[in-house]
């Protein structure tokens, strides 16, 4: 793990990858050290905020000490997101992992997804723990618009597009669910940790 200063009051640790990400926030997010705010996961660091009275050097020893709880992933609660499996590259989908397009639909509600991290836009959720076999690349050409609301794959991991933007991903479904409204509290649907199952419904 390599830790290094970003700006006065954060600290960034850099690991091996998504993984190790994912055990370090569950074990901050568990027992945050004194003094942290915010812990920000991405895909191989972890953005760890603080105020005083706690020092860099204080916080950076919690960090290297930090331990994930041997239960594993808790407290993020569960939602379902209904989609409605008609995306454009559905097919194409079906064509890369050699499932049909209804295997593709099946694989995809039929495990849990967790939130590793967010980014990219707000309420963005990177899911992962999905059937193996829906690992994806990316698109060759990325769309200028892909909808609100818009299911997606790309790599290991599934998405829903918070609002109108350009990307990349694959596009199998859609869902009217609001992964970003402002007027909620919090106004994400999603944040790390919080487990996904999505279930088919009808245009």
């Amino acid at each position: 793990m390599h830790v290094r200063r970003c700006g006065d009051s954060a600290l960034l640790a850099e690991v091996d990858g998504l993984d190790e990400v994912v055990a370090l926030y569950d074990a901050l997010a568990a027992h945050p050290p004194e003094g942290v705010v915010d812990v920000v996961p991405a895909a191989r660091t972890l953005l760890v905020r603080f105020e005083p009275p706690a020092t860099p050097a204080a916080v950076e020893a919690a960090i290297r000490a930090a331990r994930p709880a041997s239960s594993g992933r808790t407290g993020a609660g569960e939602v379902r997101i209904p989609v409605v499996y008609d995306g454009a590259d559905l097919a194409d989908v079906a064509a890369l992992t050699g499932l049909t397009e209804r295997d593709v639909v099946a694989a995809h509600i039929g495990t849990t997804w967790t939130v590793a991290f967010c980014g990219f836009a707000p309420g963005f959720g990177y899911l992962t723990g999905g059937d193996p076999r829906l690992a994806v690349p990316r698109r060759t050409e990325s769309r200028v618009r892909v909808p609100a609301g818009s299911v997606a794959l790309a790599g290991e991991f599934s998405a829903v597009y918070p609002r109108e933007s350009p990307g990349g991903w694959q596009l199998i479904g859609r869902t009217d669910a609001a992964v970003w409204d402002l007027t909620a509290e919090p106004p994400a649907l999603l944040s790390p940790g919080t487990r996904v199952r999505f279930t088919e419904a009808t245009g």
